[in-house]
């Protein structure tokens, strides 16, 4: 199957392939056709950009993933995991196999299969439905080794993951995907259609772009549309984290960023493409990174056990830039992050939900003065 094929072409009806009646053969096999799947046509498409933030979830979201093989990924963590549904779908397989442990076979309504294999315990059912984010199993692995093994099928046949999303940020890419049937057992997978952005300095190339250059120009405003930010130009800084404390007041005193916890050396990510202006110890931060950004925003990652950037060094959005520590004022493995307009700091939670990982879906406005405004 080919990994990316960027054309223009007429995107088809979605197979509506969830079943809660699965034969025999289907409860047994992993890899196996999707009855049904391409009789109204030779191929259908998958809107990732039309899922709700609570649609996709990452397998494991304090896991490690990596490319295995025959395009399983391994996704590495601790004993005692829970191992989550990519997306809402209903359990064609939950057993004991030959080759995979326990295993899970979870059938989506968009067409697409996931599998989760190597378990500890499978706590669902063939035939249940599921949510994106449910517990389907208990991590498990082999070998002294803890991980998921995982993949996503079309009618059977294991497709490239990084078509799909970000083993290292976690993130689905917000893009359209033809899965078009070109024999017995092979399909094609193509990106025919990957969400641009707004037209503004968000978008703009890093190549000139300096700790001295002024992002808002002339107008003095930046206008950020969220909701259409490229997949590839954004990350939450902590996949898999908690919110220990959140912006604005606390106690006596007022909290200029949000903590956000995993565990201790885990990999921190910048936030948006941009240039590096700071990495040093700085007071009660500890070691802490500050990174410009073309779209009128700086953010400040702080407590690191260890920065992997310098000042100067031009950065990508998801590029890992720290580990997670508890260096200068912290009494716990965590990261202190902060979103700046003109120096002043702004609530990051007007930009990222924190919850879901995500970014917001609406339109802020940047402005000179140091403001971040929220339109609806």
């Amino acid at each position: 199957m080919k990994h990316l094929l960027f054309a223009a072409s007429l995107l088809l009806a979605l197979p509506s392939a969830a079943q809660e009646q699965f034969s025999a053969l289907e409860q047994q096999q992993v890899s196996l056709a999707t009855k049904g799947l391409f009789d109204k046509s030779e191929a259908f498409s998958v809107d990732f950009a039309a899922l709700s933030p609570g649609g996709y979830s990452f397998p494991l979201p304090v896991g490690k993933a990596r490319l295995a093989g025959d395009y399983y990924v391994e996704i590495a963590t601790r004993r005692g995991d829970a191992v989550k549904a990519m997306f809402d779908g209903v359990v064609r397989l939950s057993r004991r196999h030959l080759t995979h442990g326990n295993v899970v076979v979870v059938r989506h309504s968009n067409g697409l299969e996931t599998v989760y294999a190597h378990n500890a315990q499978n706590m669902v059912q063939v035939g249940q439905r599921v949510r994106a984010g449910q517990t389907v199993a208990i991590v498990g692995g082999e070998g002294g080794r803890t991980y998921c093994l995982f993949s996503i099928m079309v009618n059977g046949c294991r497709i490239n993951p990084e078509t799909v999303l970000s083993l290292a940020s976690h993130r689905l890419f917000r893009q359209v995907l033809l899965c078009k049937r070109t024999g017995v057992a092979t399909v094609d997978v193509s990106v025919v259609h990957k969400e641009k952005g707004a037209a503004n300095p968000a978008y703009v190339s890093l190549r000139n772009f300096s700790a001295s250059t002024d992002p808002f120009g002339k107008s003095g405003t930046i206008t950020l549309n969220l909701a259409a930010y490229p997949s590839d130009e954004w990350a939450y800084p902590l996949p898999g984290a908690k919110v220990i404390s959140p912006f604005g007041r606390r106690g006596r005193r007022s909290h200029s960023g949000v903590d956000i916890k995993t565990r201790a050396n885990d990999n921190i990510y910048a936030a948006f493409a941009g240039v590096v202006t700071m990495s040093q110890s700085y007071a009660g931060y500890g070691k802490c990174i500050r990174i410009k950004h073309p779209n009128g925003l700086e953010t400040l990652y702080s407590h690191n056990s260890k920065n992997l950037v310098k000042v100067g060094d031009k950065v990508k959005a998801g590029q890992c830039i720290a580990l997670t520590g508890r260096t200068g004022r912290a009494t716990t493995e965590h990261l202190h992050f902060e979103c700046r307009v003109a120096g002043r700091t702004v609530d990051p939670a007007k930009i990222f939900d924190h919850r879901t990982h995500s970014l917001r879906q609406h339109k802020v406005v940047l402005s000179k003065r140091g403001t971040l405004t929220v339109k609806r």
